[in-house]
């Protein structure tokens, strides 16, 4: 975590949050171009974050994601949580069609295999995540849907 953390947990529990997302998600891509990878917003933040690259499922083209992300055990964990917005993120259907994957992290791209949690196990790994980003607890409440919880792997 970094010194701007305490900030990006605050701006990341506004309300309004969920509609700023294409937003912030454009600026960040830009950002990220510009600096060839090197920094990105959730850098900016002092948060782990990752790139999730997959096709999209009905253009195959691949659509790029940034993502805060949990590292765990050797791999990663993400949740398409949108802020708490009620519409599942795009990514997660997309992840959901394919079994074709990557990520960037590190400026490095790694081929993965991922997996959706589900049950106790997503109970305990939720709150892993909780623990890295407090907020998604407020996401939860925000939302009537189950916020998916994936694990990312090395191939």
């Amino acid at each position: 975590m970094g010194l701007l953390t305490p900030l990006a947990v605050k701006i990341g529990a506004i309300s309004w949050m969920p509609k700023a997302l294409p937003q912030i998600e454009k600026w960040d891509s830009r950002l990220q171009r510009f600096t060839s990878g090197r920094v990105s917003v959730l850098d900016i933040a002092g948060l782990p974050n990752l790139m999730l690259r997959v096709p999209g499922r009905k253009s195959g083209a691949i659509r790029s994601t940034p993502l805060l992300c949990v590292p765990h055990e050797g791999g990663w964990l993400i949740a398409g949580s949108y802020f708490g917005a009620q519409k599942m993120p795009v990514w997660v259907l997309n992840l959901r069609a394919t079994e074709k994957a990557e990520i960037v992290v590190d400026r490095e791209t790694v081929p993965v295999a991922w997996r959706e949690i589900s049950g106790a196990e997503r109970a305990r790994l939720w709150d892993v995540m909780v623990r890295t980003w407090p907020n998604f607890t407020l996401y939860e409440k925000r939302t009537d849907r189950e916020i998916p919880v994936f694990a990312l792997t090395r191939r």
